[in-house]
């Protein structure tokens, strides 16, 4: 196989501490041409959810990568460490969910395999850095063209754990759905697709008391307004008008957000 250029690297890790560093060095000594994307380290730690949400959304604008994802409560557990293979490339991580969302978005899952490599191992494995010891050489030798068969036994897609469906219920007049992500800039990110707006006028109200207005761009809103809009990744969003729309709604990730038309007096 040609293998990947490219590796493209998604973790809770920070970047205050050398666990990112250890992990580019690790690729690094086993594939020193390949290059390495940093999507983000700083997933909230533990938020499964948010990783795999910033990378499904990521992907298909990098190129053809190995695509490593270490965002791991379970780490040193029992829970499968797998090789996924799409069209649009290959994903590495835990079996924990965070991979699903990529593999929907780089054109669903061909083939998965449990990493059990011993060979592909680095050294001893300790029991809590699973992203230097396991996640990374796998991906250095995937990217040097070994095949995702060579990772281990191939196993059953339908056995993967799978996060659940977010929320997303839509009527006439009103979406309602789920909290996806916020970005640092304060914005809201819903679950619903951004199509769904089509069916509610231009004056809105979020959780039945703060006024918004439906738009293509922040400055369609005055200063502290709310603007209700499709963002760059197709979702439907809530910000505010420098400012911040987490802080105005008091909401996060898993609240359930309600948008009405607001009935003109």
């Amino acid at each position: 196989m040609a293998g990947y250029g490219w590796i493209s690297f998604t973790t809770d890790y920070g970047t205050f501490d050398g666990f990112v560093a250890a992990c580019h060095g690790t690729i690094a000594r086993i594939a020193p041409d390949v290059r390495v994307i940093d999507v983000t380290h700083h997933v909230p730690p533990a938020d499964v959810a948010r990783g795999a949400a910033v990378l499904a959304q990521t992907a298909p604008y990098l190129p053809v990568s190995v695509h490593v994802v270490v965002v791991d409560p379970g780490v040193g557990t029992s829970r499968r460490g797998l090789v996924v293979a799409t069209p649009g490339g290959l994903l590495v991580g835990p079996d924990n969910g965070a991979l699903i969302w990529a593999a929907e978005a780089l054109g669903g899952i061909d083939a998965v395999y449990e990493l059990s490599n011993k060979d592909w191992l680095l050294g001893d494995v300790s029991r809590t850095f699973h992203g230097r010891d396991v996640f990374a050489p796998a991906a250095a030798h995937l990217a040097l063209g070994a095949t995702p068969a060579d990772a281990g036994p191939e196993i059953d897609p339908e056995t993967l754990v799978r996060l659940p469906d977010p929320v997303v219920t839509v009527g006439d007049g009103w979406i309602e759905a789920e909290v996806i992500t916020v970005d640092r800039f304060g914005n809201v990110q819903l679950a619903a697709g951004g199509d769904a707006l089509a069916g509610l006028g231009p004056d809105l109200v979020v959780n039945g008391n703060v006024r918004a207005r439906r738009g293509a761009t922040f400055a369609e809103v005055g200063p502290g307004e709310l603007l209700v809009y499709e963002d760059s990744a197709g979702h439907v969003a809530i910000a505010v008008n420098n400012g911040r729309a987490v802080v105005v709604l008091s909401v996060r990730p898993g609240d359930t957000i309600r948008l009405t038309e607001r009935v003109q007096p």
